[in-house]
């Protein structure tokens, strides 16, 4: 009986592919990204909302809330979403680096630190599923991902635009 492709895989368990995408996708922080569209925007609106906690004393530091209070919601708006950016950000190039292990064909591991590493060629069994996986799991993700940037840039933009015709 012949030995499946997995079964002889030389890289470690906790740096194959498909264990690091499932780790992800269990992960509470890029699990965010998977939740249905209602609930992804809800997490995301609670950062939001968290960062005015450090937004908002700087916008009123700047623009006094009595006297500019358009300043100080454009100001305080813009500094909140900095943490909505970065947390995006981070989602985006944690499924982005997986989505890049399941695609590459071949794979570097480690086997006991960082002085012995090694390349390992997917066969093309697995690299076919890893490829699957990457159509039909990660790149609605990143798109997702991709789509939540641009709608920040377009409030970023519509912020500007507003601040400027004041």
């Amino acid at each position: 009986m012949m030995e499946s492709p997995v079964s002889v895989c030389p890289v470690p368990d906790e740096q194959q592919p498909l264990n690091e995408y499932e780790q992800l996708k269990s992960s509470g922080f890029f699990r965010t990204a998977t939740l249905e569209l209602r609930q992804y925007v809800g997490k995301l609106l609670w950062v939001w909302g968290w960062s005015w906690i450090v937004a908002g004393p700087i916008a009123a530091a700047s623009f006094p809330p009595i006297k500019h209070a358009t300043q100080f919601l454009l100001c305080g708006t813009l500094g909140a979403s900095l943490g909505v950016i970065l947390a995006v950000a981070r989602m985006y190039l944690g499924w982005s680096y997986v989505r890049d292990r399941l695609m590459n064909q071949t794979i570097f591991y480690e086997e006991t630190g960082w002085y012995d590493g090694q390349n390992w060629t997917k066969p093309l069994e697995i690299l076919t599923r890893d490829r699957l996986i990457v159509s039909y799991q990660v790149k609605p993700i990143l798109q997702r991902l991709r789509r939540t940037f641009a709608w920040l840039g377009f409030f970023l933009l519509s912020g500007g635009l507003i601040w400027y015709f004041l």
